[in-house]
């Protein structure tokens, strides 16, 4: 069986030399955790962001009805991608399962 991404055999979660036989330098950046540590980090900001502005206005503390209304559907949209991101996830995780070696 050939790997013409050089995927099969990787050391350490990075990709190794590929089925021709040159070399290829080493993938770099965050990891697929990091990366969704990360997104979910930046929704809950948003989250918090959108309930201390809607906080703010029933206070007083904040009179910008815009803003609010814009902190809470940033936060909304955000939270509707990472739950789409996990239906995704979860889909290709139950076809995998599916799957007969």
């Amino acid at each position: 069986m050939t790997d013409p991404l050089g995927l099969i055999g990787a050391q350490n979660g990075v990709g190794g030399a590929p089925a021709s036989g040159g070399s290829r330098p080493p993938i770099s950046g965050p990891s697929f955790a990091q990366t969704l540590r990360s997104s979910i980090e930046e929704v809950n900001r948003a989250q918090q962001d959108a309930t201390r502005a809607v906080e703010d206005l029933a206070t007083g503390d904040r009179s910008d009805i815009e803003g609010v209304v814009l902190a809470t559907q940033k936060a909304d949209n955000a939270f509707r991608m990472l739950q789409a991101l996990r239906n995704r996830v979860v889909e290709a995780y139950d076809e995998l399962k599916q799957m007969r070696v």
